[in-house]
């Protein structure tokens, strides 16, 4: 229980670092389907920093997974079309939230952006609300 709590506290100050360091080394907000989006319609000199971007997160997380594979088990069994359609469901989200839960609540509430506040508590709030008619109707999640 102990280790949890650590991982978690460590995690957080790892990302908490790396933003801080995007803002004040590049001027960037790390919000990650903003970067995205940038990589997949690129602006003139707008695009090798995000295309490393994402490559490093890729790399990154292929590397946890080779050196510690049980890091991604999680015991969750779900099926391949509630992960697609869960995938599009988060994209359309972040186009309707004009950005996801990296920029808006990790950079924008550190920022103490107002729209960053709202956007975040609509995500957690509707996270809560599905859960709930998920449960009530007996899905599984």
């Amino acid at each position: 229980m102990q280790h949890e709590w650590i991982s978690a506290l460590l995690g957080g100050v790892i990302i908490g670092i790396a933003v801080s360091l995007m803002l004040f080394l590049n001027g960037r907000v790390t919000g990650i389907s903003g970067i995205i989006n940038g990589a997949i319609a690129p602006a003139k000199g707008d695009t090798s920093w995000r295309v490393l971007f994402v490559v490093g997160l890729l790399l990154g997380g292929l590397t946890l997974k080779a050196l510690s594979p049980a890091v991604f088990s999680s015991g969750l069994k779900t099926e391949t079309w509630t992960t697609v359609v869960a995938g599009l469901l988060v994209g359309f989200g972040t186009i309707l939230g004009s950005g996801c839960t990296s920029g808006h609540g990790v950079c924008g509430i550190s920022r103490m952006s107002p729209r960053s506040v709202v956007a975040t508590v609509v995500f957690i709030a509707a996270g809560v609300i599905a859960v709930a008619i998920f449960k009530k109707l007996g899905l599984s999640l």
